[in-house]
């Protein structure tokens, strides 16, 4: 036997074992029969990864196939690999496990996206990148969520903080419904990006962070974006009512611009003034 033989016939040996020792509940999946708890199938994998259940079976067979480091990493992510695992696994297959470079802050916003935040102001407002990382936002957005400031550039991304972030789960009274409208929202943007080396690894991160993260992942769920009412529940200014709505300038597509509108007759206009008072 070759020692690419040997590799390959190593590699499927340890997928079947690893994926015959999850739990299926954790994936939110009823037991196999009447007892069986633990063990995903071969198609339930092939389908959390997005490739073909013949291709996934073939990987486990120990077939010569030629997969790509997106796709094992896929592969990796839902088995729920360790660090060392996934890094075994990747070098069964040929691939030299290079340190995985920390994350990056995301480049500057273009000057006029800033000056169009703060020309919103008194309206909270923020810029996302196309992977979710707040890169700026008004002076109104800060008073609602004075977290932003705090966090290292690296580590602005909203899902993160909606799922991790004690204060903004405090401040959300439809938490539950609001986090999973969220990340609907990421996965649809994201299609393209399914595997890619920031979404494998905010999504690794986020499932040993937040169990509800970890469910609502494999819930799967897509959804686009629609303008809809959001209320806040702020320690300082009280209840918060807006119309989020979301912009994405014409010469700036890769940045999406997020508002808070306050809905009239709310009072909640009046209510962020004291917003701007705390910070002065």
């Amino acid at each position: 036997m070759s020692t690419n033989e040997a590799a390959r016939k190593e590699l499927g040996a340890f997928l079947r074992t690893k994926r015959a020792g999850l739990e299926r509940a954790e994936f939110d999946l009823p037991p196999v029969g009447r007892a069986k708890t633990t063990g995903l199938r071969r198609e339930e994998i092939a389908f959390l990864s997005g490739v073909s259940v013949t291709w996934y079976t073939w990987l486990e067979q120990g077939r010569d196939i030629n997969p790509s480091r997106q796709v094992i990493d896929a592969v990796a992510l839902n088995l729920r690999l360790s660090r060392a695992e996934h890094d075994y696994v990747l070098g069964l297959v040929g691939f030299s496990p290079a340190p995985r470079p920390e994350p990056l802050a995301p480049a500057p916003v273009p000057e006029h996206v800033q000056h169009l935040l703060d020309a919103l102001d008194p309206a909270p407002a923020f810029a996302l990148t196309q992977h979710w990382d707040i890169g700026a936002w008004n002076t109104a957005y800060e008073g609602l969520f004075p977290g932003v400031t705090k966090a290292p550039a690296q580590e602005r991304n909203l899902l993160a903080f909606v799922f991790t972030d004690e204060y903004v789960r405090a401040m959300l009274p439809d938490w539950h419904l609001t986090s999973r409208q969220f990340l609907a929202e990421y996965r649809s943007e994201g299609g393209a990006r399914t595997g890619g080396a920031d979404q494998v690894r905010l999504v690794a991160h986020l499932r040993h962070e937040s169990r509800d993260f970890a469910e609502a992942w494999d819930e799967h769920a897509v959804l686009r974006f629609e303008s809809r009412q959001r209320t806040f529940l702020h320690p300082v200014a009280g209840e918060l009512d807006f119309e989020q709505l979301k912009l994405v300038p014409q010469d700036a597509p890769d940045w999406h611009v997020v508002a808070y509108l306050p809905r009239p007759n709310t009072g909640t206009d009046q209510r962020l003034r004291l917003l701007g008072k705390k910070n002065e």
